[in-house]
């Protein structure tokens, strides 16, 4: 099954000829994704069942780790990660990233910015497993590195 979503076609990351794959640049997470011609020109870019997941401005995550390995992409806005290791990386829209599964890759994800941050991310669950695991900050990190955000986590 895949979700459609309506893309504008001036996304350089998008563009090529209708109907031919091209892989995503801007990210680590790679992957093809196949364009497909719509009346009136429209690009329809198809994507992976997943999940949707809005941060509006001000927003953390909190501390959580996954079970699986997610590949997401930012839909739009910027979201700012914390990794375990302190490692602070920053996605744009129209990037991708990885997150590895397990309990040794705790991280958090802060929107910064003033629009939400909507990511599309492809978790491979089983039903009715939880999307993310609240865990406590790292060692040598405290619950202030994510505000009064520090317990939320996405069900």
């Amino acid at each position: 099954m895949f979700r459609r979503l309506f893309l504008d076609a001036a996304w350089p990351f998008y563009r090529g000829a209708v109907g031919q794959e091209r892989p995503r640049r801007g990210g680590h997470m790679g992957g093809r994704q196949t364009m497909t011609a719509r009346t009136g020109g429209t690009c329809v870019a198809t994507l992976p069942t997943g999940r949707e997941i809005v941060i509006p401005p001000g927003g953390c995550t909190g501390w959580h780790f996954h079970r699986v390995r997610l590949d997401a992409v930012v839909l739009s806005g910027t979201l700012t990660r914390v990794l375990h290791d302190r490692t602070v990386e920053v996605h744009t829209a129209g990037t991708t990233f990885v997150e590895p599964a397990g309990i040794g890759h705790i991280h958090l994800g802060h929107n910064l910015g003033t629009e939400p941050v909507v990511l599309h991310v492809t978790p491979a669950l089983p039903a009715g497993t939880p999307f993310s695991l609240p865990t406590p900050p790292p060692a040598g990190i405290t619950p202030a590195d994510c505000g009064h955000h520090s317990s939320r986590h996405i069900p």
